[in-house]
């Protein structure tokens, strides 16, 4: 989700948290520009899904893009090691 998009959003549509394992907070860069509230967002995008993991980052900067990848990277390494069940 983006900062412009207000930090209500979890509240407003729970049903798009619940089965989140990640909340990307993109646009960050924007943070000193809009009226946003990242810790009440991240607070309620935890009360949609207690312990999402919530990464903040900016395309335009680069911010949390690495923290970004290392998530997806130990998401398939775990996916790896998950023995596939026959049948």
């Amino acid at each position: 989700m983006s900062v412009t998009e207000g930090a209500d959003k979890p509240l407003k549509y729970p049903h798009m948290f619940r089965t989140a394992d990640l909340v990307l907070l993109n646009k960050v860069d924007l943070l000193p520009y809009v009226d946003f509230d990242v810790a009440a967002c991240v607070v309620a995008a935890r009360r949609a899904r207690p312990g999402v993991a919530v990464l903040e980052v900016s395309a335009t900067r680069g911010d949390g893009l690495d923290a970004w990848y290392a998530w997806v990277r130990e998401l398939i390494v775990r996916s790896e090691s998950v023995p596939v069940r026959a049948g």
